[in-house]
């Protein structure tokens, strides 16, 4: 058709439209928008193509560029791919993971509508984020403004936290609202900062299992997670990954060709401290990364430009439709390794600031164990004890714990300044209501423990715990062999008790209508255990320093050192510390016979100068003698260490 021909085609049709069928124009060509086919283009491919950053919420305002942060391109394409269902998605801050969850909601937006649940830790943070970040996406991206009106309009039905658009509507929630969560089906599902969420939305259970049973109508729903990780085994978004692929961003060594994911623990470097006043501040000179495969040395500069690629430990799990990654704060185009390892410096002596770095930068999993070390390095402390019983020990408890169908013990020697050395931990098999069991355990208390000079000590004094479904006969049996020392013990109620109260007279059922009496301790097992791992940190022989045997024999393996150190002071819903299990440890037995151990020494309260002279120095004696302290009650962790 010639140009001419054209424009009075074109000018015959204008003439033709009337005011009604011009009035109609905007809405027929919104309709046709619905109809019109999708491109068939990935959400990294969308976001090149369309996606602008705001000025006011980024550094590098402009457009989108998936090559500046290369490991979002498997995460954003995992969303199209569909053999996969759900999503998540561990990262530390600054490495673009909101950024990520943007662009997925405009892609779905403008190419594959539906409704969307958006989800996040408040309704307060809903909203701040719609203001925020949502808003100025849509004011600025020209395909994705078209869609969805404004909600000052007079003519849109949207508010801050709905955005309707053709096909779909986009509803921001909160955690700790039970009502929004479960508004509406949905057939895709968006989650925020996971970890922060409400443990339980009211009454109605999980927020993340309420916003999933959103999509149960829809075949082709898809689920997505991120999160900074917070508290090993407490955290949500770990559990995601954990049902995932497990996949890791890792970077090829240029010397051996090994891919591996970069962590604190392998980077090497070197720093120097600055005092200002009793300030004092971690300046670091040099950081580098240390192959774990062959020990080569790389600069943040080279390391970055090495190739890299997701390294996935489970890939099985595709087969259910679950996608997990996770990614850190060393990988990150914003943040330099030396800021990183200077924040980890300057926050490694307080607890708080350190747990923040770990989730923030390091995007690692924080254990609730303060600056102690972990079993493993615990057991490699073991030492090689010359005999049964190794110099230092002056005096012997034992601490019993009863089960179901057995008692756990464990001998533990003291020395000069609470400076203790395990001896044995041990089972003996056995109900305890089967006399033939404490009989076992008499053998244990009776018999002589031997020094490499061929001298003796027995156990002083012996505390069993009365608790659990055998009360009765712990107490008879302690009553029995009171001449043996042996009492029992009952744990205080309250988390805030003195570690040992005086001793109390009761009594138990004797049989035959008689009742017996028996002496037994309140113990403050929470303080105890506060002395045990503040204990476990001292690594210079003297005052309390904790020995272990590195012979596997008297009880000490990979075992003893998961119970010792299978509990930890994690916050309550109230946001108390108290005493828990740590996720992944089911037994803490030999926690509580060092417990039990500790406390029966408070109450023997030996005079170890007149021990030492009577073990090592006979002419002494009697000087020592003289200096024994009077006994009294303690009655505060601080007197009792």
């Amino acid at each position: 058709m010639r140009p001419k021909t054209k424009k009075k085609q074109n000018r015959r049709i204008k003439k033709a439209l009337t005011p009604e069928i011009k009035k109609l124009m905007p809405v027929i060509s919104k309709a046709c928008q619905v109809f019109k086919a999708p491109e068939n283009i990935t959400v990294s491919e969308w976001a090149d193509r369309y996606r602008l950053l705001q000025s006011e919420n980024s550094a590098e305002a402009g457009k989108w560029k998936t090559n500046r942060t290369p490991y979002m391109k498997e995460i954003m394409d995992a969303f199209t791919d569909p053999a996969v269902k759900e999503i998540a998605v561990v990262a530390s801050s600054q490495v673009g993971k909101t950024e990520m969850l943007l662009n997925i909601i405009g892609y779905i937006i403008d190419q594959d509508p539906g409704t969307i649940m958006f989800g996040h830790p408040t309704i307060d943070e809903a909203e701040k984020f719609s203001k925020q970040r949502i808003s100025p996406m849509i004011r600025d991206i020209q395909r994705l403004r078209t869609k969805v009106d404004d909600f000052k309009s007079r003519v849109s039905g949207n508010t801050i936290r709905q955005k309707r658009f053709p096909g779909g509507v986009l509803n921001l929630v909160g955690s700790n609202s039970p009502a929004s969560l479960a508004s509406v089906p949905a057939r895709y599902v968006l989650g925020d900062e996971v970890d922060r969420w409400a443990k339980s939305a009211g009454a109605e259970g999980n927020p993340w299992d309420l916003l999933r049973a959103r999509t149960s109508t829809f075949y082709n729903a898809k689920l997505v997670r991120v999160s900074t990780p917070t508290v090993k085994g407490f955290s949500e978004i770990e559990k995601a990954f954990n049902k995932g692929t497990q996949e890791y961003w890792c970077v090829q060594c240029p010397e051996c060709g090994e891919y591996s994911f970069l962590s604190l623990k392998q980077m090497k470097f070197e720093y120097h401290v600055a005092r200002e006043g009793r300030t004092k501040q971690y300046i670091v000179d040099s950081v580098k990364w240390q192959c774990p495969e062959c020990g080569n040395l790389l600069d943040e500069y080279h390391t970055k430009r090495q190739p890299m690629k997701w390294v996935t430990r489970m890939p099985e799990a595709i087969k259910n439709g679950v996608r997990s990654f996770w990614i850190n704060g060393f990988y990150s185009p914003w943040a330099s390794w030396d800021s990183i390892v200077t924040r980890f410096l300057n926050a490694k002596d307080d607890p708080g600031n350190l747990q923040t770095v770990f989730n923030t930068m390091l995007g690692e999993l924080w254990e609730y164990r303060g600056d102690l070390e972990d079993e493993d390095k615990v057991a490699s402390r073991a030492e090689v004890y010359e005999a049964e019983l190794p110099d230092g020990v002056l005096c012997l408890t034992c601490g019993v714990d009863t089960q179901e169908n057995r008692l756990e013990y464990e001998i533990v020697g003291y020395g000069f300044n609470k400076e203790n050395w395990g001896i044995r931990k041990g089972v003996i098999s056995g109900r305890p209501d089967d006399y033939s069991t404490w009989e076992e355990l008499d053998k244990v208390i009776d018999r002589p423990y031997r020094f490499k000079n061929g001298k003796t000590l027995k156990i002083s004094v012996t505390f069993v715990d009365e608790g659990g479904h055998f009360t009765q006969n712990v107490r008879e049996n302690c009553a029995m062999r009171r001449s043996k020392n042996m009492y029992a013990i009952k744990g205080a109620n309250t988390h805030d008790a003195p570690f040992i109260s005086p001793y109390k007279v009761g009594e138990y059922d004797a049989g035959r209508g008689r009742k017996g009496k028996y002496i037994y301790y309140m113990i403050g097992v929470d303080a105890g255990k506060s002395i045990i791992m503040s204990g476990l940190k001292i690594r210079e022989p003297g005052l309390r320093m904790s020995h272990f045997p590195a012979d596997k024999s008297r009880g000490y393996d990979a075992n003893y050192y998961s119970q010792l150190l299978s509990e930890a002071l994690i916050p309550n819903d109230k946001g108390e510390l108290r005493w828990e299990k740590i996720p992944g440890h089911n037994r803490n037995e030999a926690l509580d016979c060092r417990n039990y151990a500790n406390a029966a020494l408070e109450v023997l309260r030996p005079n170890f100068e007149y021990l030492e002279a009577r073990l090592n120095h006979p002419e002494d004696v009697k000087k020592a003698q003289r200096t024994r302290k009077p006994q009294r009650a303690r009655k505060t962790e601080d007197d009792l260490w």
